[in-house]
């Protein structure tokens, strides 16, 4: 399986969401590098384990993205652990992950866990709201988070997220100029290989989530567009 750092292509599955065995089998032999499962609420350790459980049928990378703290449980091939880098709840930039870290802290392989620098930049998603993310950005304010995340705090990813709703290509290639280690990942509204292939021309791994649950073969094609 590929590491992390050379995903190009990943579908995000919400446990919280219904998906048949036939699409999730579709989703996990599409070529896909790695299933993020993950969801801004309604993630319980049930729900979690249910669809870890119907994943691990099919070789292909796994990772959960933590969301919850009662979620995290063993059996992932990694953790990614979102901090908000323009979060106004500065739980969700250190607070939650102090708590994540004392209680599952040793329960947890070390070398499996990764921190994503996330800006999100969609005033309408669940995760803005929940964060209470300052969402008005200028290009400088994006690159300057790159930045900070690749050369101050060296987190092994950068996350730009518009969760539910297609992003502005130019915050990407923003970020794109400003990282020199850090992986770049962009997550939100990518419903097309059109829209596929313009995002993965700037960022290092582009993340699908919500055409998987509306329309699969659309969902199947975006991976085309990144590994043909």
């Amino acid at each position: 399986m590929l590491s992390y750092s050379e995903w190009k292509h990943v579908f995000k599955l919400d446990p919280a969401k219904a998906i048949s065995d036939e699409d999730l089998e579709h989703i996990c032999e599409s070529g896909t590098d790695a299933v993020v499962v993950g969801g801004s609420d309604g993630v319980t350790l049930d729900n979690t384990l249910n669809l870890l459980a119907r994943v691990r049928r099919f070789p292909v990378a796994c990772a959960l993205e933590i969301s919850n703290i009662e979620a995290v449980t063993p059996g992932f091939d990694c953790y990614l652990v979102p901090t908000v880098l323009n979060a106004g709840d500065a739980r969700w930039i250190t607070g939650l992950h102090q708590e994540a870290l004392k209680e599952m802290g040793p329960a947890l392989e070390q070398e499996k866990v990764l921190a994503e620098g996330y800006c999100i930049l969609n005033p309408d998603a669940k995760a803005a709201a929940l964060t209470e993310a300052k969402t008005e950005q200028t290009d400088e304010d994006i690159e300057a988070y790159a930045a900070m995340a690749d050369r101050l705090f060296h987190l092994p990813i950068f996350y730009i997220e518009y969760s539910g709703t297609y992003g502005d290509v130019r915050m990407v290639q923003e970020a794109r100029k400003a990282l020199q280690e850090a992986r770049l990942f962009y997550g939100g509204g990518i419903r097309s290989k059109e829209q596929a292939a313009e995002m993965a021309a700037y960022a290092d791994t582009i993340v699908v989530g919500d055409i998987v649950y509306e329309d699969i073969k659309k969902a199947i094609q975006t991976v085309k567009a990144v590994r043909p």
